[in-house]
């Protein structure tokens, strides 16, 4: 179960860097609320399009239906333009996904084993997934609407809420939700809170955060080590 919320949801943080303007906080009218959340989808996208590659650390929280406490992970994740992802689950279990637009290699050390698959059957991460590659815009896949309650983040910033936009040609819509909350100085993401329909809620954050290093190819390139199987997956989020 731990494999498939991964799978899941990392995808979903991919439209996640972001340097926003200075936006004052104090009771604001639903029109004024609206241009602050216009405003910083703005600067996100403005910033991807400044970003080749982005690197850094993560923790992520998993809160599930059934269970007393949430799952947490930590790990490290990289991106590179165009569509080239890696991103490296340390604890509690070593794990280690590979995308490269839409072709995603999962290698799970412990069980000797490669999952291999097509990343867009995942229809939580399509949107996302355009975004990294270069073809969408959040405002085009997303409905932007402020955060119920107003709620701000840190350094009063406003929180961003995301409603996916209902698409006919897709089935199995598992995302209701994207909530962002970006860093107060340098406007960075801090983090990400992800909400399926299940009532399931994964929360990322963010730190030690670096962009445009000359990420090299290598990085991203994962080579199959003897004796570890291979194992094609038309669905991944089934598994």
């Amino acid at each position: 179960m731990r494999r498939r919320y991964r799978i899941i949801q990392f995808a979903a943080l991919v439209c996640a860097w972001s340097v926003c303007n200075g936006i004052p906080a104090g009771p604001v009218s639903a029109d004024t609320e609206l241009k602050e959340v216009r405003r910083v989808v703005k600067n996100i996208q403005a910033r991807y399009q400044k970003t080749r590659d982005l690197q850094a650390d993560f923790i992520q929280k998993t809160t599930i239906e059934g269970f007393s406490a949430p799952l947490t992970s930590s790990g490290r994740m990289y991106i590179k333009k165009p569509g080239r992802l890696r991103w490296d689950y340390r604890d509690p279990n070593v794990e280690e996904i590979y995308v490269d637009k839409d072709d995603v290699k999962i290698y799970v050390p412990e069980h000797q084993q490669v999952l291999v698959g097509k990343l867009t059957s995942l229809t939580a991460s399509r949107a996302p997934l355009r975004l990294l590659q270069g073809v969408a815009n959040l405002d085009e896949e997303f409905t932007l609407v402020p955060t119920p309650g107003s709620l701000r983040g840190a350094g009063g910033i406003p929180l961003v809420t995301l409603i996916p936009k209902v698409d006919e040609a897709m089935s199995g819509q598992t995302m209701v939700k994207v909530v962002l909350e970006v860093q107060p100085k340098t406007y960075f993401l801090k983090t990400v809170s992800i909400h399926e329909v299940t009532g399931n809620v994964s929360s990322f954050e963010f730190q030690n955060l670096k962009a445009n290093t000359r990420l090299r190819d290598q990085l991203f390139e994962f080579q199959v080590p003897a004796g570890v199987e291979v194992v094609e997956a038309s669905t991944l989020g089934g598994q």
